[in-house]
């Protein structure tokens, strides 16, 4: 099967194209489609088999939870109940938007496998037009995690998709470059304080503007099975082994000629300021405390690797506050937890 990657940029297009998508989507099959995180993989969330072909196409483990997208806010209380004042405050404020909300989930519509072992559903609105055309022609739910190989960089653009996923889907959807870059941030909202699960493009300081406290990623993890996506499983590796490094020029100059003894070819992710010229390769990712641009950029920078020769890629880490926790929480993953020291 030969992906097809259709374009919705003119009004003919727009017609034919998302029609095509949404009868493809109505037919129990999977598609792709830009958000303005990453791009997702698609399927009627009410139906088993359809979920069960993001599941076939990714790779993904069965036990790994899909997020529901919705195209309207009031559909929440069509898949959740018990939402709480709280979540329809933030929806208020951040719907369309990064935000994935957890409840408890209402009995017998959303399919089991899409939220396996849990009473629990993780929903949020797109805030993409692509995304919300699609779901708003459909009138319902789509499950929808990143649109890549399982474990490996989330896609932020149409060809990253179908590097990916050629001839394993039917269709993609181009609508460009993503904006945020770095996924949702996941919130459960049936613990008191709410908990984030997931870092994401939403800070925890925007979200308790809103509501007050809310507690840090894993402080209420209670079982072994992953309650939001990115919770358990090595994410967003590249090829090569990645190590996380001070955001330093001398660090990585360092390191860089440290490995070129150990006769390595190295790739490195950082700022533009830095000039390190003995690296083989070197993709900036935006300024130094650009977080915004940096999260942006750095699903296509860890890609970028995978298309050299390196042996070993160091990316410069950033302060662990803002969106630069979502930056530090998806290099951590794609890193293993590895960081370079000097030897």
């Amino acid at each position: 099967m030969e992906t097809k990657i259709v374009s919705v940029d003119s009004e003919v297009d727009n017609v034919r194209n998302y029609q095509q998508a949404v009868d493809i989507l109505k037919s129990g099959e999977v598609v792709a489609f830009p958000t303005e995180t990453v791009y997702g993989l698609g399927a009627l969330a009410t139906k088993r088999e359809a979920v069960q072909k993001i599941y076939d196409a990714k790779g993904r483990p069965s036990d790994n939870p899909l997020i529901i997208h919705i195209g309207k806010k009031e559909d929440a209380n069509k898949y959740a109940v018990d939402i709480p004042v709280a979540a329809q405050k933030l929806m208020d404020q951040f719907w369309p938007g990064p935000l994935t909300m957890v409840f408890h989930k209402r009995p017998g519509i959303i399919a089991e496998n899409a939220t396996p072992g849990f009473e629990t559903v993780g929903i949020r609105m797109p805030d993409h037009p692509v995304a919300l055309q699609l779901l708003n022609m459909l009138d319902g739910p789509l499950a929808a995690p990143s649109a890549n190989r399982s474990g490996k960089p989330s896609p932020t653009e149409a060809e990253h998709v179908y590097a990916d996923l050629n001839g394993r889907i039917p269709m993609i959807v181009d609508g460009g470059q993503t904006g945020v870059g770095v996924e949702s941030t996941v919130l459960d909202m049936t613990t008191e304080p709410p908990a984030i699960l997931r870092p994401g493009g939403l800070t925890k300081e925007m979200i308790e503007k809103v509501i007050g406290p809310v507690q840090s990623e894993g402080k209420t993890e209670k079982d072994k099975a992953p309650r939001a996506p990115g919770m358990k499983y090595m994410h967003y590796a590249p090829n090569a082994p990645l190590f996380m490094i001070e955001a330093s020029e001398t660090a990585i100059q360092t390191a860089v000629q440290n490995l070129h003894k150990e006769g390595k070819r190295i790739a490195v992710i950082g700022p533009e300021e830095f000039s390190i010229e003995e690296a083989d390769w070197y993709f900036s990712v935006g300024s130094l405390h650009d977080y915004d641009a940096i999260a942006a950029n750095l699903y296509r920078a860890i890609r970028q690797c995978d298309e050299t020769e390196a042996d070993v890629i160091l990316a410069a880490e950033t302060e662990a506050s803002g969106v630069g926790e979502a930056i530090m929480n998806r290099l951590t993953k794609a890193a293993n937890g590895k960081r370079y020291s000097q030897r």
